[in-house]
């Protein structure tokens, strides 16, 4: 029995699966599937019960800019009263929102639930990280990251197929409200979950010693080092890319093309595009550990500018799918970005720089998301073309100022220990 637990050991050792970390993730795919369940679908949702366009672009800014003004704040509660107090109180806020869209069928009541449930992966985001890097060594965070990135796209890949199944058997509003009764049943199952498998921590020990009063709370831009704004730059112009087109997806495939698509044939679109991201996390965590990780940044960056414009060439299924695949491969560098932001951050106030790097850029990229509607009521072309240039922009902006560093040495950018 030793013998045979040797690669099971190793294997978690490989992939930094410490209990809290496998508490953590638990709670990640359950609160996710419950999320995506629903989520996907709410721009159709919202139509259905006479939102127009207007209430969609409304609730893709607000998810954007509540993810910036949730980020920071999050992250300071997280140190105050201890990741694991502030996960559950994070989880209370997406049961609350579900609790509110299966209640009030009114597009009013979605946007204000949204409000609360939309928020649930930014406000919790600064204590994850923070409990990564905690749990697990220096040399184990990147992965630490990745298996978070890689353990969300399981829902994201899952959820919309049920989401999906569950429209298809009773209709787009009946069928979007079961499924967020199911998203609160599983909430409150991650809520137990994280409770138990999560670790105390002594972040609220911490607190006291960094919010004394007298010392300085939170971080100033100007204190980063220039490749850090850099690439928050860079991240912004990408994100114009992203949003401008996100929410209205579902609906130029399932509304505006010559061969419109089924709600479970675009939930089987989303599975190839959280199946492709799943494929490629662990091979390219390992490559930027060991090659540095601007370069895959930098790919990733191509594969967002690359969707808004194949997908204006997308007319069927087919097509969509190989547009999806790339929308995947988007993923291709994203954990080496988070990694990167936080390596890059000045040491002793890494969560409030990345509280704050995530503040700023949702702030300023929910503008693109309430545009996306304006974009797409001129003609959905432009809106998608509009994407592709942000996302142009980006990629030459982050390519131009990162240049000249592809040639350092592997380790260049990752632990300072190193």
């Amino acid at each position: 029995m030793p013998h045979g637990r040797v690669p099971w050991r190793r294997m978690r050792e490989f992939l930094g699966l410490s209990p809290s970390m496998i508490g953590l993730l638990g709670m990640v795919v359950l609160v996710g599937m419950g999320e995506k369940m629903a989520e996907r679908f709410l721009p159709v949702y919202l139509m259905a019960l006479g939102g127009g366009a207007i209430s969609v672009g409304l609730l893709n800014g607000l998810d954007n800019l509540l993810s910036a003004i949730y980020a920071l704040p999050g992250g300071v509660l997280a140190d105050r009263i201890g990741i694991k107090r502030a996960l559950l109180v994070f989880n209370g806020m997406a049961m609350a929102g579900f609790a509110l869209v299966v209640l009030v069928p009114r597009w009013e009541a979605v946007i204000l639930g949204a409000t609360l449930f939309l928020s649930w992966s930014a406000v919790s985001l600064p204590a994850t990280m923070s409990l990564i890097t905690k749990v697990l060594p220096s040399g184990k965070r990147t992965m630490g990251v990745t298996m978070h990135s890689l353990v969300r796209r399981i829902p994201m890949a899952l959820g919309p197929i049920a989401g999906g199944g569950f429209i298809a058997v009773w209709g787009e509003v009946k069928g979007v409200r079961m499924a967020f009764m199911v998203a609160l049943l599983l909430s409150a199952a991650a809520a137990g979950l994280q409770q138990r498998m999560i670790h105390d921590d002594d972040s609220s020990v911490e607190a006291v010693t960094r919010f004394a009063p007298g010392r300085r709370v939170g971080i100033s831009v100007g204190s980063w080092p220039p490749e850090l704004r850099r690439l928050l730059v860079a991240d912004i112009l990408i994100r114009f890319c992203e949003q401008i087109p996100y929410a209205f997806v579902v609906l130029w495939c399932m509304k505006v093309i010559p061969e419109p698509v089924t709600p479970v044939e675009f939930g089987v679109l989303t599975a190839v595009e959280m199946v492709t991201a799943m494929i490629i996390y662990i091979p390219v965590a390992y490559m930027a550990d060991r090659w540095g990780k601007r370069p895959f940044v930098l790919i990733t960056f191509g594969f967002f500018t690359l969707f808004p414009l194949v997908l204006i060439f997308a007319r069927s299924f087919g097509s969509l799918a190989a547009a999806f695949v790339i929308r995947g491969l988007k993923e291709f560098g994203e954990p080496a970005r988070k990694a990167l932001i936080v390596e890059l951050a000045p040491e002793g106030r890494k969560a409030s720089a990345f509280g704050l790097y995530y503040l700023i850029r949702d702030a300023v990229v929910s503008l693109a998301a309430f545009g996306g509607a304006f974009l797409w009521k001129a003609a959905p072309e432009v809106n998608l073309m509009t994407a592709f240039s942000f996302g142009l922009a980006g990629t030459i902006w982050f390519a131009l100022h990162w240049r000249r560093l592809w040639g350092a040495s592997p380790g260049c950018d990752l632990d300072p220990a190193r």
